[in-house]
């Protein structure tokens, strides 16, 4: 099977969480800024969880650029990283409504950190079809980010019942680490076309 039709796909359902991400975001009723005041936890945790999405979008679309054969198995642990961005919306309205309370702050991590795992299940399927001679496999024998991802994700959780700034901070420093996409499979990729050229 191509990987056209999972692409089309996944992106398809990115589109609508985030979609109905900024639906949540009610229009306030008084004409002044002032009204905006209340809406402020909302926006920010709007603004957290789009970020989130968005770096799940292009380190997919990285990740599916090198991968030349879809499986059975693979289209199974898309669904199961799709179903956990599908939750975001759900913790991420939660936690703005509630201004970022503990037990909302902490629930806001369990998607976010069930998301990293079924991130990294996807990228062990595809390398279990690709080989371990590919493209994917030499840019991801070292993932220190996602484990370390995975890690400030189960910390921020513990956190969030102590100090709920700090479960929050750990929340932006996981976004802010994966902002810029990931060069590893650039960087493959690149290594790979050169020996294929020399």
């Amino acid at each position: 099977m191509g990987k056209g039709r999972l692409e089309a796909f996944s992106d398809g359902v990115l589109a609508i969480i985030i979609t109905i991400m900024v639906l949540e975001l009610k229009v306030p009723h008084g004409e002044d800024l002032a009204s905006l005041i209340p809406l402020i936890p909302k926006l920010l945790s709007y603004v957290l969880s789009f970020l989130y999405l968005a770096i799940y979008w292009n380190n997919h679309h990285h990740m599916l650029h090198v991968t030349h054969k879809v499986t059975g198995p693979i289209l199974w642990a898309n669904m199961h990283l799709l179903f956990w961005l599908s939750l975001v919306p759900f913790a991420t309205g939660w936690m703005g409504e509630n201004r970022f309370a503990p037990v909302p702050t902490a629930i806001y991590g369990v998607p976010l950190l069930m998301a990293a795992i079924a991130y990294w299940i996807l990228t062990q399927t595809i390398l279990n079809a690709e080989g371990s001679d590919s493209v994917l496999a030499r840019a991801v024998k070292a993932d220190f980010k996602g484990k370390g991802s995975v890690l400030l994700y189960v910390a921020a959780l513990g956190l969030a019942f102590v100090n709920p700034v700090i479960a929050r901070a750990i929340y932006v420093l996981v976004a802010l680490i994966w902002i810029i996409p990931d060069r590893r499979i650039e960087r493959a990729l690149a290594e790979h076309e050169a020996r294929r050229q020399g």
